[in-house]
């Protein structure tokens, strides 16, 4: 029950502002005993499954047009073939990378993200594809590597880019579930061990805080969102530097 009530909380986070799933759950279930290499697939897979119920209940709240013809498709699935790329990319190596130096990169990243988000809160940004492509390739090799990282990462980028916040949280969500097909795809080929128990109690418990999270993002003034975006990048980026430990 613990578990399934963190996972609530956790997609809650991610499905209202677009991150924070895989990067609160993540360090929470291996504190709690979990062996990691069963907790990364298994948040790859839960948020494959929530992150299409996302999808689907923030287009129906109008917080993101996902019409054929629409520009947030668009920028959605060139999103999420960049990050098929990069995941694959991270899975590869994962193996092979000290943990403590990713962990140092992650939490610099992140946290410089977020200070660039809230000191430019109120500016009106030029999008640009360059960079939104560039963000979601790190972010998904974060992703394949730790379970966590993609949503402050691409939800970052694309508000550095001037990509409103609200249609943002669903563009996210849209790419995130490409990305943890494939993630999760590639580390089965890999041999990676499938924990289908914690599989199915994050999947159930995560999948009931979607339609609440696109309300939330329906009813809330952009710019607040985006500054509390800014916000809690900043702090989860703090936070894992943190806990950054050479013995990683």
């Amino acid at each position: 029950m613990l578990i399934g009530l963190i996972a609530f909380v956790s997609e809650y986070l991610d499905s209202g502002l677009g991150m924070g799933y895989g990067t609160a759950l993540s360090p929470i279930l291996i504190l709690m005993g979990y062996d990691p290499k069963r907790v990364i697939p298994a948040i790859l897979v839960s948020q494959l499954c929530t992150d299409i119920a996302a999808v689907i209940s923030h287009h129906r709240a109008r917080n993101v047009d996902f019409k054929i013809s629409g520009p947030d498709i668009k920028i959605a699935f060139i999103l999420g073939l960049v990050s098929s790329a990069g995941v694959i990319v991270s899975v590869l190596t994962a193996i092979r990378l000290p943990g403590w130096a990713l962990t140092l990169y992650i939490g610099l990243l992140v946290t410089g993200m977020g200070a660039v988000i809230l000191v430019t809160a109120k500016k009106t940004l030029c999008f640009s594809w360059p960079k939104i492509v560039g963000v979601s390739f790190l972010a998904s090799f974060n992703k394949g590597i730790s379970g966590g990282g993609y949503g402050p990462l691409v939800m970052g980028g694309q508000l550095l880019c001037g990509v409103s916040a609200k249609n943002a949280v669903g563009i996210t969500a849209f790419a995130e579930a490409i990305t943890c097909l494939v993630g999760f795809i590639a580390y089965c080929i890999n041999g990676r061990f499938i924990d289908w128990r914690l599989i199915w109690q994050l999947t159930l418990f995560a999948t009931l805080a979607v339609p609440f999270a696109a309300l939330t993002v329906k009813y809330i003034r952009i710019d607040a969102l985006k500054r509390l975006v800014g916000a809690l990048i900043m702090i989860l980026g703090l936070l894992t530097l943190f806990r950054l430990s050479p013995r990683g």
